[in-house]
């Protein structure tokens, strides 16, 4: 249904508020970068900032307004080519790791098809009619959720970009952290028995996180904290990058060929000192720091050479229940250390965290109706599931059934290392 003549309703004045300030956000991201930076791509894993921009852009542009504005006219149909990402049923699109050779259109005309779909978006969302339009207003608030997940990976995307840079510019200037001591890491029991793992309620999740179901856990232990930099320290120091029998198999051969002897963003200055490359520059490694940009090979090597093993994403889940979800403290965007603490912390707005757990559908799972069932459930097979959020993460995105999924090898994102283990073992 396409709206034409729709009520104007201050009703949907905070809706207009919240689309307003996520597409500012994603801008604000971006304001720091010169055209120059926004274009370049790193890696194919990786997409130019510039690119991010306008993608976000395309999915409101084709999904929402293509769809349901009577009157709209697309700013350029050559950009269905450039800007779609992975979506099949809306035709074909440009390679991915290709995406840096798009030097036009310019940094200036991006933001000019910004400024058009959002001129849309703010009139689509004038003549909605009160109580109507429910279709409609899932797509949009999608939406908002993904270009705050492109937030995320415009932040991920730059670190790895400005990384490659042999000036290593600062890409956010900000106070060094302070020195504080590895506060002690405890372990917290669970009992297990049948939980119920999912969304539930009525506000906003991903189609992955549902239905609600039952799930049967054995009794298990997490530890209270996250693996800090000076722990990673100690597994470094006795050759846990040179011990086969603690990693798994494709990890092992990933970290032959790829010589891998510390996290990404780790090297070591004239004097065998260990620094990391950051948002804010280059820097010491501070030990009491949770350990990031470690892939699931690591964060499973580590587990086994600590004597624990990594959580599934039904404990992790699990353990949440009752707690708040934690909130970025600052603009850092580093993980920041942990205080001594006796309860779970760091579950949220430190570091994604590695689960032992396949990205699977769970039982009854439906995808989303037409081109948005494409955003999750066709990526189900060889990825591994990272629960919490990260000191990148969008204020408001995270919760505690979010499941974000990356291949194993993967370490150019903000994810880290909990420890778990079951309850009849000590470590």
């Amino acid at each position: 249904m396409r709206i034409q003549d729709g009520l104007n309703s201050s009703a949907y004045a905070p809706l207009a508020q919240q689309y307003s300030a996520v597409r500012a956000a994603s801008l604000a991201i971006a304001a720091p970068l010169s055209a120059e930076d926004q274009c370049v791509q790193s890696m194919a894993d990786a997409s130019p900032s510039k690119w991010h921009l306008a993608h976000t852009t395309w999915f409101f542009e084709t999904l929402v307004l293509q769809a349901y504005l009577a009157d709209y006219q697309p700013y350029d149909t050559r950009y269905a080519f450039l800007f779609n990402s992975y979506y099949e049923s809306l035709g074909p699109r440009h390679a991915r790791p290709e995406r840096g050779l798009l030097t036009r259109p310019s940094l200036d005309t991006v933001l000019a098809y910004r400024r058009h779909v959002d001129d849309g978006i703010l009139r689509l969302i004038a003549q909605l009619p009160h109580g109507e339009h429910a279709a409609l207003l899932s797509i949009l608030t999608l939406g908002l959720h993904h270009e705050q997940q492109h937030q995320e990976l415009m932040l991920t995307d730059i670190k790895h970009l400005l990384s490659r840079n042999p000036l290593l510019p600062v890409y956010r200037d900000s106070a060094a952290p302070a020195r504080a001591a590895i506060p002690p890491m405890g372990w917290l029991d669970y009992p297990g028995g049948v939980v119920d793992i999912g969304h539930s309620g009525a506000a906003f999740a991903f189609d992955n996180e549902t239905p609600r179901h039952p799930v049967l856990l054995h009794p298990y232990r997490l530890a209270n904290r996250l693996v800090t930099c000076g722990d990673y320290l100690a597994f470094m120091a006795d050759g846990g990058y040179r011990q086969p029998q603690l990693w798994l198999s494709e990890g092992w051969a990933l970290c032959c060929a790829q010589a891998w002897e510390a996290p990404l963003y780790w090297q070591r200055d004239a004097d065998g000192n260990w620094l990391i490359f950051t948002l804010q520059g280059l820097r010491p490694i501070h030990p009491a720091e949770p350990v990031c940009h470690v892939s699931f090979f690591e964060a499973a090597a580590y587990a086994a050479w600590a004597g624990a093993r990594l959580p599934t994403e039904f404990e992790w889940e699990a353990a949440t229940s009752g707690l708040a979800v934690e909130q970025a403290q600052g603009e850092a965007i580093h993980p920041q250390a942990g205080a001594a603490a006796t309860s779970l912390t760091q579950m949220h707005a430190s570091l994604w965290q590695w689960t032992r757990s396949a990205y699977d559908p769970y039982p009854g799972f439906q995808p989303l109706p037409g081109p948005a069932s494409e955003y999750n459930g066709k990526f189900m097979i060889s990825q591994v599931v990272l629960r919490g959020s990260s000191c990148a993460t969008p204020a408001g995105h995270a919760r505690h059934s979010y499941r974000n999924f990356f291949p194993p090898s993967a370490r150019w994102q903000f994810s880290g290392i909990r420890l778990a283990t079951d309850l009849c073992r000590t470590i």
